[in-house]
């Protein structure tokens, strides 16, 4: 198993950025992200990287706005969130998963952390 732990959430006014981080301890994962639930709403992808050759992937939604990013060193995962909008504003979760289904399957993801609220202010 694997422990992850985000951090880095908060408040943030529309059209600025923020970091959310998650340090992942324990067994390695072949792929890392994040999901996103906003109030009232599925939880869904976001974005997500192969740990080896850092593929990444992303949601249409935030495309061109979020970068993620890992530092294995670190045993860290990072999403920079530029641009941000309202409808932004969730709870952000890492997870990790042995393939590349967690793109497209929520059942594929093994282990996820806690979450991390992001609010986006208009």
């Amino acid at each position: 198993q694997v422990q992850l732990v985000e951090s880095g959430g908060g408040l943030v006014q529309a059209e600025g950025s923020l970091r959310v981080s998650c340090l992942a301890s324990g067994r390695r994962y072949f792929i890392m992200g994040w999901f996103r639930q906003a109030p009232g709403k599925e939880r869904e992808f976001v974005a997500a990287i192969t740990m080896n050759f850092g593929r990444t992937y992303y949601a249409d939604s935030v495309k061109g706005r979020f970068t993620i990013s890992k530092d294995n060193t670190k045993n860290m995962m990072y999403l920079q969130m530029n641009s941000l909008k309202a409808e932004d504003t969730a709870v952000y979760y890492c997870v990790a998963g042995s393939s590349a289904l967690i793109v497209t399957s929520i059942n594929a993801v093994h282990s996820w952390g806690r979450g991390t609220q992001v609010t986006v202010s208009s």
